[in-house]
């Protein structure tokens, strides 16, 4: 039953029992803004088995080629020419693709009297695929961290120029970003390496000029936003000049954004130089790379169809795991996805 408000009276209520000391007490762990973005990140499944899945690649690109029978990933043998993929303990399996069989159901290891077992076979060259696969994979890494970084650092520092400046500035700059994505990235990075004639490194440069427009385009919008912000407003009123307040107040608040689009500007470039290596502007021989060995396994597929298959299995799985992986990034720095 309710008392009426004549009916409370101040015997009714008593001070509640506080330990002294704890009065102010934080009851969970207190968390920088990286550290519960991390503490988040590890609560996503298929973002960390995305993780674990580059990581392995990429360990394995280091260390597979030291378990190959070939000393070097050029080094020639007729004899065990289009030899198909062989484990010895995985032989007994026989719908996995390591008898070391034909389509004939010939033992070609038997017929050619090799003793060494290939387990990703060999090319028509007699060359151990396990080895090329592997250094190819470190190749096509190695191109798309070095595009994908030269990306953020163009794109950094072009879209926080524009987007802090803006004015006369900003309209010039822009022009020239749209001027670019008014042309095909993929024509323009053909014209690009029949000029400089294909390379690794102008395959890097051609990647890296396309690249770092969507890139600029994000740390302009989100600086055109800092920019206007009371803290970026005090510290000019405080008389901080350009460089110190792009430098400690635009660019520290886009580093989550900018790390979110780096992960996927990896897979991109490495894409990218697949799709170069296919048509024949990619990795000159003897270097390989995953496109270059998927292009040269294209050729034999009729016949040796396993050429082409691990190379696409391996840039399949680093496209998806790092695609998966920055999903989760994004969730994981995104504020609005904090629960």
């Amino acid at each position: 039953m309710a008392l009426s408000k004549d009916e409370i009276t101040q015997d009714m209520f008593e001070p509640a029992e506080i330990e002294s000391g704890k009065e102010e007490e934080i009851a969970t762990e207190s968390l920088n803004f990286w550290q519960d973005a991390f503490r988040r990140l590890r609560r996503q499944k298929a973002p960390m088995a995305g993780l674990v899945v580059i990581l392995a690649i990429v360990a394995m690109a280091f260390i597979g080629p030291y378990f190959s029978p070939a000393d070097s990933i050029d080094e020639q043998n007729l004899l065990r020419s289009n030899l198909p993929p062989k484990i010895s303990w995985l032989q007994d399996v026989g719908w996995l693709p390591f008898t070391g069989e034909n389509a004939q159901g010939v033992d070609m290891y038997e017929s050619k009297s090799v003793d060494e077992n290939y387990w990703f076979g060999a090319d028509e060259l007699g060359r151990d695929l396990w080895i090329r696969v592997w250094e190819g994979t470190k190749l096509s890494l190695l191109i798309g961290l070095v595009a994908g970084v030269g990306d953020i650092i163009i794109g950094v520092i072009y879209g926080g120029i524009s987007g802090y400046f803006g004015g006369r500035v900003d309209e010039f700059m822009e022009r020239i970003i749209e001027i670019l994505i008014g042309i095909p990235q993929l024509v323009l990075m053909i014209l690009l390496i029949v000029v400089m004639e294909p390379g690794i490194v102008p395959i890097m440069f051609a990647i890296m000029f396309t690249g770092w427009i969507t890139q600029a385009r994000i740390v302009r919008g989100q600086t055109l936003q800092l920019k206007t912000q009371e803290f970026t407003l005090a510290a000019r009123a405080l008389g901080a000049n350009h460089g110190r307040i792009i430098r400690k107040h635009i660019i520290p608040n886009t580093i989550g954004m900018i790390i979110i689009t780096m992960m996927f500007s990896i897979p991109n470039a490495i894409f990218a130089e697949a799709f170069l290596s296919f048509i024949g502007l990619g990795v000159p021989a003897p270097e390989a790379s995953l496109g270059s060995l998927i292009n040269e396994g294209f050729k034999q597929i009729q016949f040796h169809p396993y050429q082409a298959l691990f190379p696409g299995i391996l840039i399949s799985l680093l496209l998806l795991a790092f695609n998966i992986f920055g999903d989760g990034l994004r969730d994981a720095l995104d504020p609005k996805m904090r629960k």
